[in-house]
């Protein structure tokens, strides 16, 4: 009889010691996203891991409470000596270091086969557990989110990729670490400089001579400057030249667009410009100083190589051959 109780002290102060690791190695954030996605183990888990501070007192408690017992039980039917030597090795190996070890790599499953049985020690101890875990919700407060940093985010997605069971690609890797990393550069990091940019003052007079220009560069959109006021930009759509009646009168100002324009800073975030081509419906920005003076293009090919990592060759590409 007295083996028997032992034995179930034993497997108390086990089952106590793993669940108290096991349950708190489960972070709340990480239990609402296995949820989201189906996760029935993690919908088991998650009522009783949120109540954080309760859970925490109840398996103390209860762990405290049994080791407490056992060693009183081993003193009642052992020597002073020996029955402390008895309860160490118990509580330390099966108690302590066996349990901690089985759940810290099985926490989410354990911890759903488990969680009606921590309900259970919920009721039997909350007399003494709420006082003590209403107080820490006092002092401490609720338990807070897990947030990664843009950083750690970025690590996770690279221990995927290098792990054998990932099912995230190198492909999938690295368009998630550009489309992570893009916003924190500039339109001065990715800008075509105005030095290779092939560009038109408003005041040219459209001619035969020009339309052949246009047409040996390759260009389907050419930036526009007044020679007079350089602060005004315009862009030529190749395709407004089609059936133009060249007469000597016509310049280049004329036809450019001027609507719905995207002049930038050299310091605008490439997210920022991403939306602005989206929602101005433009492919092509021209970047200027704080000075407003013009310092190159950037076009929204050049943002989507920054996200996806590879080069796409556009007519841009042209003034770098």
């Amino acid at each position: 009889m007295s083996i028997i109780i032992v034995l179930i002290l034993v497997i108390l102060s086990g089952t106590f010691s793993g669940l108290t690791l096991g349950m708190f190695s489960l972070n709340l954030t990480a239990l609402e996203r296995k949820i989201r996605l189906g996760d029935k183990k993690a919908k088991k888990v998650y009522p009783v891991r949120k109540k954080g501070n309760l859970l925490l007192c109840t398996l103390l408690l209860g762990n405290v409470a049994v080791n407490s017992a056992m060693a009183i039980f081993l003193g009642s039917i052992a020597k002073g000596f020996i029955a402390g030597l008895i309860a160490t090795g118990l509580i330390v190996i099966f108690g302590e270091i066996l349990p901690q070890a089985v759940f810290s790599r099985f926490a989410l499953t354990l911890g759903a086969n488990t969680a009606w049985l921590v309900r259970v020690f919920i009721v039997l101890l909350y007399p003494v557990s709420w006082p003590l875990s209403w107080m820490l919700d006092k002092m401490l407060g609720e338990e807070l989110p897990v947030i990664w940093s843009k950083k750690e985010i970025k690590e996770i997605i690279k221990f995927h990729r290098d792990s054998p069971d990932s099912s995230i690609d190198r492909d999938e890797e690295r368009i998630s670490l550009g489309a992570l990393s893009f916003s924190d550069q500039t339109a001065k990091d990715i800008l075509t400089p105005k030095s290779r940019v092939y560009w038109l003052k408003g005041e040219t007079i459209i001619d035969e001579k020009l339309l052949s220009e246009i047409k040996k560069m390759g260009f389907t959109r050419v930036p526009v400057f007044l020679e007079t006021d350089k602060s005004k930009m315009g862009i030529l759509f190749v395709k407004d030249l089609i059936g133009i009646n060249v007469n000597g009168k016509q310049r280049v100002w004329e036809l450019s667009r001027k609507e719905n324009m995207i002049i930038i800073k050299e310091s605008v975030k490439l997210d920022h410009l991403m939306n602005l081509f989206i929602n101005r419906k433009m492919h092509l920005a021209l970047v200027c100083d704080e000075n407003n003076k013009f310092k190159g293009i950037v076009s929204l090919e050049d943002v989507i190589e920054e996200i996806i990592k590879e080069e796409i060759f556009d007519e841009l590409d042209k003034t770098n051959e």
